[in-house]
Order: C-alpha cells, then sequence, then structure tokens
C-alpha cells in the first residue's frame, strides 16, 4: 500500500531539541511502538516453557521432541538476524518491522491451531523467522529517532521487555496453561500484534528505502546455517548430556567452522553482511565482550531458576513464575536510573557497578539448600534484577555510542546476533553442568532422555523429601559456574567509555 512520503524531518544530534536531555513526547510513542513489539517476540522465549509437559501429554510425544518448540524458535531466531541490516536498508525500517510483526502473528495464530508435534515446531520456526527481526529493526527506529547522546534513556525504555520477559513470561504462560488452554499462549499474541501493526503505521514515520549496497549472499549462505547448526549442536549435546557423538559434534564443529569462514568472508569483502570491523573499535568489542559473557551467564541463570523451584521445592508452573517476580521489581528500580546515568556519566562506571550487583545476587543462589529461605532468595533476586537493569542496556549503550547514524543498523543486527548467540550457548552450557552434577549425585538419575530428564520429572512427595537435598547441591553447584563467567566479564567491562557521548552539534541525522 502506497501513500505519500511526508517531508524530511531534521533532528540535531547533538541533543534533544529543546527539551533538554529528556525522551520528547515523538520519541516516547516511537517507543511504545516499539516496546509492544519487542514484548512479544520476548515473550514467546520464555511463555512457552511452562507449557512442554502439557504439549508432551496433548500430542502423545517425548520430551526430547517437544523441547524442539522452544528450540527450533531460538534457531530461527538467530537465522534471521543477520540480513536484517541489510532489510533495513533496502526496504525501509518501517516496512521491515511491519512485515515482521505480521509474519510473527501469522505463525502464532497457526501455532495455536497446531495438530500435532511437527506442525507446531514448524509453525514456531515461522514465528521465529518474524520475531527475529522485530528487536534489531525496532531498535534501529529507535535510535535513530533519539538521537546518540540519548541512546542511554532509549536502552533503558527498549530493555523493559528484554528484562521483564523471562519474568513475566512464566507467570502469564502458566495461568494460561491452568486456567485456559496451551492454544492461548500462542493466539494471544494475535491481538496484541493487531495492535502493534496499526500503532506502527500510524505513528513511525514512513522512511525512504536507500539499498547502497546487494546482500552478501556468500556471507548469509556461511552465517546463516553455521549458526543454526552450532545452536542445534549445543542443544542437542545439552539435551543428551554429551557432546560425544558423531551427530552432535558434526554439527558443532560444522557450524563453528562455517561461522569462522564468515568472519574471514567478512574481513575481505567489500560489502560484508555484517561490518566485522566495527569491532575494531574499543568501545564496540569491549560491548560485545560483556555482552558474551553477561548473556550467559545471564540466560544460564534463568533456565535454573525455576527449575530449581519446581524440582526441590515442588512449586507449579506459576507459582515459580511469581516467585521470579522480585527480579523484575529490582530491574524497574534500576532501569530508568542506569539509562540517565549512562548519558551523563558514560556507561563504563554503569555497567560496573550493575555487575557487581548481579554478582552478589547470584552468591545468594550458590548457597540453595532443599530448605532455603524464600525471603532470602526474593532478596537475592530484587539484587540481581537491580544490576542487569544497569549492566544490559548500558552495555548495548557503550556499542552505540561511538557509531554514527549509517552505522547503527548493522551494528544493531551484530550485537542481536552476539547476544541471541551468548543465550544459547548459556543454556547449553548450563544444561550440560547441571546435567552432571545430578548424575554424580544421583548415580543412575540423568533419566532416559538425557539432559535435563532428571530436573523437569514429576517427584513423588514421598521420594522429593529424600532427593531434594543432593539435586539443591548440584543447583548450587553449576550457580557457581554462573558467577564465574559474571566475573571474567569485568575484564571487557573495564574497557568500556567512561564518559558521555559527545557529537558535534552540527552533524545533522535525516529521518525519511
Amino acid at each position: 500500500m502506497k501513500s505519500s512520503s511526508p517531508p524530511n524531518v531534521t533532528v540535531p544530534t547533538g541533543g534533544p531539541p529543546e527539551g533538554g536531555d529528556g525522551l520528547d513526547r515523538g520519541v516516547l510513542a516511537v517507543a511504545a511502538v516499539v516496546v509492544l513489539g519487542a514484548v512479544m517476540s520476548i515473550l514467546d522465549v520464555t511463555v512457552v516453557n511452562v507449557a512442554l509437559k502439557h504439549l508432551s501429554a496433548d500430542f502423545n510425544a517425548p520430551l526430547s521432541t517437544i523441547q524442539w518448540v522452544a528450540t527450533g524458535y531460538t534457531l530461527a531466531l538467530a537465522t534471521v538476524i543477520p540480513i536484517t541490516g541489510w532489510a533495513c536498508d533496502r526496504f525501509g525500517t518501517k516496512r521491515l518491522y511491519m512485515l515482521s510483526i505480521g509474519l510473527f502473528v501469522i505463525g502464532s495464530a497457526l501455532a495455536g491451531a497446531a495438530w500435532s508435534a511437527e506442525s507446531l515446531i514448524v509453525f514456531r520456526v515461522l514465528q521465529g523467522l518474524g520475531g527475529g527481526m522485530i528487536m534489531p529493526a525496532g531498535m534501529t527506529i529507535l535510535t535513530q529517532a533519539a538521537g546518540p547522546q540519548r541512546v542511554g534513556q532509549v536502552m533503558s525504555v527498549v530493555g523493559i521487555p528484554m528484562l521483564l520477559g523471562p519474568i513475566t513470561g512464566p507467570i502469564l504462560g502458566g495461568w494460561l496453561v491452568d486456567d485456559i488452554s496451551w492454544r492461548w499462549i500462542f493466539y494471544i499474541n494475535v491481538p496484541i500484534g493487531a495492535i502493534a501493526l496499526l500503532l506502527a503505521w500510524k505513528i513511525l514515520e514512513r522512511d525512504t528505502p536507500q539499498p547502497t549496497q546487494r546482500l552478501d549472499f556468500l556471507g548469509l549462505l556461511l552465517l546463516s546455517p553455521g549458526l543454526a547448526a552450532l545452536i542445534y549442536g549445543l542443544a542437542t549435546g545439552a539435551e543428551r548430556g554429551a557432546f560425544d557423538s558423531a551427530e552432535v559434534l558434526g554439527f558443532t564443529l560444522g557450524g563453528a567452522a562455517l561461522v569462522i569462514g564468515f568472519l574471514v568472508r567478512a574481513l575481505t569483502a567489500k560489502a560484508p553482511l555484517i561490518d566485522i570491523r566495527l569491532f575494531k573499535r574499543r568501545s564496540v568489542a569491549a560491548a560485545s565482550g560483556t555482552m558474551v559473557l553477561f548473556g550467559c551467564a545471564f540466560f544460564g541463570a534463568m533456565l535454573l531458576m525455576p527449575l530449581y523451584y519446581q524440582t526441590v521445592r515442588g512449586e507449579s508452573a506459576f507459582a515459580s513464575g511469581l516467585l521470579l517476580a522480585p527480579q523484575g521489581i529490582g530491574a524497574m528500580i534500576t532501569m530508568p536510573i542506569g539509562g540517565k546515568l549512562t548519558d551523563r556519566v558514560g556507561p563504563g562506571r554503569v555497567v560496573l557497578g550493575g555487575l557487581l550487583l548481579v554478582i552478589v545476587g547470584m552468591f545468594g543462589f550458590t548457597q540453595v539448600t532443599a530448605d532455603s529461605s524464600y525471603w532470602m532468595l526474593g532478596t537475592a533476586l530484587v539484587v540481581m534484577g537491580m544490576g542487569m537493569g544497569m549492566t544490559m542496556m548500558p552495555t548495548m549503550s557503550a556499542a552505540f555510542q561511538s557509531l554514527s547514524h549509517d552505522e547503527v543498523p548493522r551494528a544493531s543486527t551484530a550485537l542481536n546476533i552476539i547476544q541471541q548467540v551468548a543465550g544459547s550457548i548459556g543454556t547449553a552450557a548450563v544444561a550440560v553442568i547441571l546435567t552432571n552434577e545430578l548424575t554424580d549425585r544421583l548415580p543412575g538419575g540423568a533419566g532416559e532422555g538425557g539432559g535435563l530428564g532428571a530436573a523437569t520429572q514429576d517427584i513423588p512427595p514421598e521420594v522429593q523429601a529424600q532427593v531434594a537435598p543432593p539435586i539443591a547441591e548440584a543447583f548450587g553447584s553449576t550457580y557457581w559456574w554462573a558467577l564465574a563467567l559474571l566475573m571474567l566479564a569485568f575484564l571487557p567491562a573495564l574497557l568500556l567509555p567512561r564518559k558521555r557521548a559527545e557529537v558535534p552539534a552540527e552533524q545533522p541525522m535525516v529521518m525519511h
């Protein structure tokens, strides 16, 4: 559908127009549209986890098969993200954003109507193809609308669904599965997506596509299959509890080889799919290193928390989701503060403080037992949430600080890939560690199917009292690995810029 293009709007990047350092009404309206779309895609990563046992029973499929309802979505996210930067230039960010939401909504409707485990997995992949482009396209729209000097506040707005998704997802999913139907964890996206499409059409400025470069097909053929194979190998290894099988090694090493081939291609091509040269800048490289280590630890820990409450304490999925809520409260407290501090004093100091808080909170979970105080665990979650609110988005802000207007889309794509891959690697690694810890403490307890089978089985009440203490020890030992990764994240974080962005006032940013 064609419409007349509005006049070009020039926004000085040296600061906000006549409004001090705050976000004006127009930017907040754009932020609302972006957050609404991001909420759908991020919630869908976590909301499905609480329904896996119900899906297994309804479709009479083993848990090892049903797990791909979640993993297939992750694979689709990783494979589609690399083309987002090129697609933003080729089709325009508004068109791409609306196309992504539309594809996600179609996939959601089909997933809700699925008639078998195989059909559900296919429709989840379709969902992921749309969902993978929603976040990077939305971040590009919002970052360009606000300008470099307000990028910290912008990232704190975008970070709301990113940090609260893992908290509200299990609560919402548990309620829908228990009281309505598992199909509504997908159907609920349809009305939300329709509203997001309407608001995007009315609020977002239509930008003129600027296809300055051809799509790097060779790079795409190397990176997307490479990421998919790598994540598949890691996820399968985690599911089986071992990485020594020919299939797992083949996919993992083959995927790693393709990704390395892409890196070589990106450094030599004139117009690579992702501009790896951006990582020569200290701020981008330091932010990427921090994000990898933090992402591995954070997403791995998010896998452990609900499992601890369900397997050790015998809580339901819905109750486990509620018990994770303190983390969201902590994030809500510090996220706006972290965004403003990033713009005023630079992201380096903010991230270091945030990492320290996350480490203090994570230490509490290394001490878990079968009867740890819920008040103690809740306090640890609040502290972790406060730290996350001052870590994730300020880290991404640090990378964007030194980039020009035209470099933002491709940098956003690269950072989203890093975050997605780090989360997948962290989840797989933590799953293997937990499985090994459980096997050491419960000989033969890994159960049929390997992976997290022992941790996801329903344990009868009379047996739970006997096995809960050693299972709790396994969780505590696994948390030490996540804590170690967080401590390593201090090294690249020390290299993050500790001054606010300085952009020449005469340098204009043109929005079409």
